[in-house]
């Protein structure tokens, strides 16, 4: 694949679910990839494995702190020369609880995780991936980004503001060469949020399902520039 192979790519939240997933197929593409999460023991297993694809490296990160943001993306141009690609993955929230009983510290830790961590990301990693004359940034967001729910108001306003930022971003770094997309996916089949993967949810999007399109996105030819993919299951339960 011409425009990944030789690539490298940073995947925050990249030692399990979509972000293992997206990581995984960017390293059978032939891209080097960097990944980060915050448990070690998640990030040593996620090495091993992706180490049996690919050409693979990482470091502990939480993406709340602008430090660790820095000095991990620093570790990445130590480790593999530079960097192209930036997926940033990395997400967490706060289902079923109302504003009422949604403490401060859990509205600040989405807050920080699902958006400030994305602007920790885009700002050190702009002018590495200028460097090497362009590349391209993923924003992983959700359609509660523009569909709003009862017991889920920290993460919508999290995802509402971060396509906000992603559409900036991407009008503001387009002429450097430099594509923004985010994506959304609808109902994903994964450990997120409290939620249990299995076979009666095989109805949901799986986690290769949003890695693939990364790799449509990144396939696209250099004048086309999809800003916003919505992604839904085709067949979910009938209501």
């Amino acid at each position: 694949m011409s425009n990944i192979s030789g690539k490298v790519a940073v995947v925050t939240g990249g030692t399990k679910g979509i972000g293992f997933a997206i990581a995984e197929k960017l390293a059978a593409a032939g891209a080097k990839v960097f990944v980060c999460g915050r448990d070690k023991g998640d990030l040593k297993l996620a090495l091993e494995r992706l180490s049996r694809t690919g050409e693979a490296a990482g470091d502990i990160c939480d993406v709340r702190s602008e430090d660790q943001v820095r000095m991990m993306l620093e570790e990445c141009e130590r480790v593999f020369g530079g960097l192209d690609l930036l997926v940033n993955n990395a997400g967490m929230g706060y289902f079923g609880k109302t504003v009422e009983d949604l403490s401060g510290d859990e509205f600040r830790q989405t807050i920080e995780t699902n958006l400030c961590g994305v602007f920790y990301c885009c700002h050190y990693a702009l002018p590495m991936i200028k460097r090497r004359g362009g590349g391209y940034i993923f924003n992983i967001s959700s359609l509660a980004g523009q569909n709003a729910h009862p017991g889920m108001a920290a993460y919508n306003a999290s995802k509402f503001g971060l396509n906000g930022f992603s559409e900036a971003l991407m009008q503001e770094v387009r002429h450097d060469k430099i594509k923004v997309s985010y994506i959304c996916p609808g109902s994903v089949n994964t450990a997120f949020g409290g939620d249990v993967p299995s076979d009666a949810k095989a109805w949901q999007l799986q986690p290769a399902d949003i890695a693939q399109v990364i790799i449509d996105l990144l396939e696209m030819p250099e004048r086309a520039l999809p800003s916003k993919v919505e992604l839904r299951p085709s067949r979910p339960p009938r209501k």
